[in-house]
């Protein structure tokens, strides 16, 4: 007697999932809290950003009458007063000297980076600890210790012939000083993220060092390159203490402006509408820079 043959179970192959529905899928999954846990958030945001800038904006549409009398209105003329050639000139010399200061910056601090993620092991935390201590001294003393070091009667002056106190390349060496760990830090992180077995492979594969760093390394750690550069571009465009220290007022900033637009003249106004320019110059910058992250990620999703 013949036995019927059973036919054996096909095999279905798994249906691709898009990368929007795995997305979906990850939210789902996430644990939810309460909205109310948001809410302190919101009330420190609300008070000590919202509130000062509203402030800021009020003051920038009233007129100055007298010397630090204020009428409250809305009033155009300060945001006028800002397009002068005056300001222009210092607008741009200032993002000028930033983007130079954060270039600069980044040729320093992405080899020592580097430096530290891939040749060290044992020393690793120590490199860390030396970069950050520097920030647990006042910003004020780091720049007065510089201005020390490259005094005219100094070291540096007499015997090498660097005299570069109250111009702009102090002004320079001061935005790479102060900011440079602010660049470290990121660009470490990411190095440290790096699976270095790729560099081994395409050195195998017979490319050469330089070509390995620049279309592996350095691809897979410009986010953190960039996320650095912002970190010190920004507030290198505001900085008020390394222009008046280094350069000793002769070579202004916008944040030296606006100081004496509010110290000095009593300006309010006027120096509320300089405040508000930069943030909105800055602000493309901050915008091309969260393009440019939705892009980095929607690529590595």
């Amino acid at each position: 007697m013949a036995v019927p043959q059973t036919e054996a179970p096909q095999e279905t192959a798994p249906k691709a999932v898009s990368p929007a529905a795995r997305r979906r899928a990850e939210r789902s999954s996430r644990p939810r809290y309460p909205a109310w846990l948001t809410v302190p958030t919101y009330v420190y945001y609300a008070i000590f950003f919202l509130g000062p800038l509203a402030i800021l904006v009020v003051f920038s549409l009233a007129t100055q009458k007298g010397f630090g009398g204020l009428t409250y209105g809305f009033d155009l003329s300060q945001f006028k007063q800002v397009g002068q050639s005056l300001y222009i000139t210092i607008f741009i010399r200032t993002l000028v000297m930033a983007a130079v200061g954060s270039l600069l910056t980044i040729a320093v601090g992405y080899p020592i980076a580097y430096w530290m993620a891939r040749y060290l092991s044992t020393y690793k935390l120590l490199a860390l600890l030396l970069i950050v201590v520097p920030f647990w001294t006042s910003f004020l003393i780091r720049t007065y210790a510089l201005k020390i070091i490259l005094d005219p009667n100094g070291y540096l002056a007499k015997d090498l012939g660097i005299n570069i106190l109250y111009t702009k390349y102090a002004v320079a060496v001061g935005l790479v000083y102060n900011y440079l760990p602010l660049l470290i830090l990121p660009v470490f992180a990411s190095l440290e993220r790096m699976d270095w077995t790729l560099i081994e492979a395409a050195t195998d594969l017979g490319a050469r060092p330089l070509a390995a760093f620049r279309q592996i390394t350095l691809r897979l750690t410009l986010p953190g390159v960039v996320t650095g550069a912002l970190l010190v571009f920004i507030p290198m465009t505001g900085e008020y203490i390394i222009p008046a220290i280094l350069s000793g007022g002769k070579y202004e900033f916008v944040g030296n402006a606006i100081g004496d637009q509010f110290i000095s003249a009593q300006n309010q106004p006027f120096g509320s509408a300089l405040s508000i320019a930069l943030m909105i110059a800055l602000s493309v910058f901050v915008i091309l820079y969260i393009l440019f992250a939705t892009k980095e990620e929607q690529f590595g999703a």
